[in-house]
């Protein structure tokens, strides 16, 4: 065991450019939460997203679990060659910085404050965050012989800011403070079936306690995720292994993170652990102007949410943190035609894609987009190939399509509401396929007296076929014939 060792600002090598962009979405994945102002009760729980914990937290403050660990596998040459493979490790994670307001008094003390106004502009009190790195360096790949554990530690600080009025005159001060963060990062390399698994660990060491939810985020590691690179060796997908890596790669077991395949499609020496699962070699969509710090969410829906927020709550939001400033300005600023880019981009599902090579590369692996023809990307009539009204599925060798009556038997989940279907008879309103080649088919209750409006609104509930027994229309009932014969004389 070493001793604890200081962590030093750290200089990323162009290479990881591409993979920074992603790892960046993650480590700020919950900073702001739209409505982006601090008085918005969403944002006291702001912290979600790879949270290491104090481990000496009592019980009430809600402190997450102090580690998280990941295992890669890795395809490595045989003992003749000359080459010697290594993996680089790189530790990132957010170090809670909180910002208070004081106000100078008449005697020159400083109290603090929620906000101070400096010539109609806001000065907010608010818990912002350090961005930390801790390059681990190289560590061989030595198979069963292989481990390193090492601690390193990032000192806490403050600083103070002074706040001045128009006239130059000082009003109060900010004042910024971290407390002190320690991580202990082990290694350990192990052979499976001819590949080689890493297993990587991160645990927050913090030696002292905290009584509350505030002082244990602030002794937290947050967002935390790790690169690796590796050198001399490829790392397997684990969610598309090839054939004679697959009983490895199920082997491998992840806590609080997972891994995949990073940087430019195709590659295999970079992967990022994250506590957000993802696919491999995932991108920020082109058309995105910039960050919203909300992954899982929409850029266009959150633009134009932002648009509707009145002057008051823009104000707010400007002087809760910088870069709540930015997106702010950025919606305030962004014309016609760079709203139409969020739109979306609609790609052809069944154009090149993904052809699986010795470790599971991807050649053509970036789709044409899908020509619509003029037509908007969400009409159906933008790909021909696709017709719910029209496209059918066959069930136990009868074809089934819109209008079919068919009994439902739930099989695939376990919700509640399926069982209130077991039995029923329904009508089909629609076959539809996924990208995935999978089918589903969207029924109304032929008995439910609410069906005609569930069909007006397009409301309908989802099977798949072999959930469903096809019936002859001899079992519609009698209030559904006659509502249909309606239908057919009353089309309006």
């Amino acid at each position: 065991m070493t001793p604890a060792t200081p962590v030093t600002p750290v200089v990323p090598p162009a290479g990881l450019d591409q993979v920074r962009t992603i790892a960046d979405a993650v480590l700020y994945e919950g900073y702001l939460l739209y409505p982006y102002r601090a008085s918005s009760h969403k944002n006291r729980s702001r912290w979600q997203f790879g949270v290491l914990g104090p481990p000496g937290a009592a019980p009430g403050s809600f402190a997450e679990d102090p580690g998280m660990a990941t295992q890669c596998l890795l395809a490595v040459p045989d003992e003749a060659s000359s080459a010697k493979p290594e993996v680089s490790i790189r530790l990132r994670f957010l170090q809670l910085q909180v910002r208070e307001v004081q106000r100078r008094d008449e005697d020159g003390g400083h109290i603090p404050v929620g906000e101070l106004d400096l010539a109609g502009v806001s000065v907010l009190s608010w818990d912002e965050a350090v961005e930390c790195e801790i390059d681990l360096g190289t560590v061989p790949l030595d198979g069963e012989s292989g481990s390193t554990d090492e601690l390193r530690t990032v000192p806490g600080g403050a600083e103070t800011e002074p706040l001045t009025d128009e006239d130059g005159a000082p009003v109060g001060r900010i004042v910024r403070r971290r407390e002190p963060l320690t991580a202990r990062i082990r290694t350990r390399t192990t052979m499976d079936n001819g590949f080689l698994r890493l297993s990587v660990s991160v645990d927050n060491e913090h030696a002292g306690t905290a009584a509350d939810k505030d002082a244990a985020i602030r002794a937290s590691l947050i967002g935390t995720h790790l690169i690796l690179q590796a050198r001399g060796a490829d790392f397997v997908s684990l969610r598309e292994p090839p054939d004679e890596a697959a009983p490895a790669a199920a082997r491998c077991e992840q806590r609080r993170c997972w891994p995949v395949l990073a940087g430019a499609k195709g590659s295999t020496d970079t992967v990022l652990a994250a506590p957000i699962i993802l696919y491999d070699h995932p991108e920020i969509a082109e058309q995105s102007p910039g960050a919203l710090f909300d992954s899982t969410e929409i850029d266009e829906i959150l633009t134009l949410r932002v648009m509707t927020m009145t002057e008051e709550e823009k104000a707010e939001a400007r002087a809760t943190d910088p870069r709540a400033r930015e997106i702010i300005d950025r919606c305030d600023t962004m014309s016609a035609a760079d709203l139409q880019q969020l739109h979306g981009l609609l790609r052809d599902p069944h154009g090149p894609g993904r052809a699986p090579g010795p470790l599971g590369d991807l050649r053509d692996a970036e789709p044409a987009a899908f020509d619509t023809g003029g037509a908007p990307w969400w009409d159906p009539a933008a790909d021909a190939a696709v017709s719910p009204d029209s496209d059918a599925v066959v069930i136990e060798g009868v074809p089934v399509t819109k209008g079919s009556l068919v009994r439902v038997h739930p099989s695939r989940r376990a919700d509640a509401q399926d069982l209130f279907f077991a039995g029923q008879v329904a009508r089909v309103t629609a076959v539809l396929s996924d990208v995935d080649g999978g089918v589903h088919v969207a029924l109304v209750l032929v008995d439910d007296p609410a069906a005609d409006m569930h069909d007006w609104y397009g409301r309908y509930f989802y099977f798949a076929p072999d959930e469903l027994e096809p019936l002859p229309a001899a079992h519609a009932h009698p209030a559904h014939q006659a509502s249909t014969e309606h239908r057919k004389e009353n089309p309006s």
